[in-house]
């Protein structure tokens, strides 16, 4: 497990940056942690490493947003951007999942998931889990985890 600090919003967003260097089609990332933490903004800066189109905002409303390669400056791979958030009510959260098909661009995208521990991780036969906490003073705390494939290798390069 890797551990960062990132003391702002937009250290969050930087490190977002540096990890989407890490990242190719067929990733699918798990982002944990309370509202407010810091997931979208490192969603945010994944987006633009990956040189993607639209704005990244959180989908809770809309559950789940593709965003399109740029074709004049992006590395080629989309970034599907779920929030099981408010799925946690549903009867079957899963079927709920289910019902977003994002096992259809899995393949070819980048997928990160928002409140999606428990209910994704069949997306991929690997992983990377990431929990963010906020403190009182406003820095996050990055906790990456590795789940199966090479991914500890990837992460190792963070350094």
């Amino acid at each position: 497990m890797i551990r960062v600090e990132l003391p702002t919003a937009a250290d969050t967003h930087a490190f977002g940056r540096r990890l989407a260097d890490l990242l190719g089609a067929g990733d699918l990332v798990l982002l944990t942690g309370p509202l407010g933490a810091g997931k979208t903004a490192l969603t945010q800066g994944v987006g633009a490493g990956l040189g993607v189109l639209g704005d990244i905002t959180s989908p809770t409303f809309v559950i789940a947003r593709v965003h399109r390669p740029d074709p004049t400056g992006g590395r080629g791979v989309a970034l599907v951007h779920a929030d099981a958030y408010r799925l946690g009510d549903a009867s079957d959260p899963r079927a709920e999942i289910d019902d977003l098909d994002l096992d259809a661009s899995v393949d070819e995208s980048v997928t990160m998931v928002e409140w999606g521990e428990g209910l994704v991780e069949q997306l991929a036969e690997a992983h990377l889990r990431i929990r963010i906490d906020r403190r009182d003073d406003d820095t996050r705390v990055a906790e990456l985890e590795p789940v199966g494939g090479d991914w500890a290798r990837r992460l190792a390069a963070l350094g």
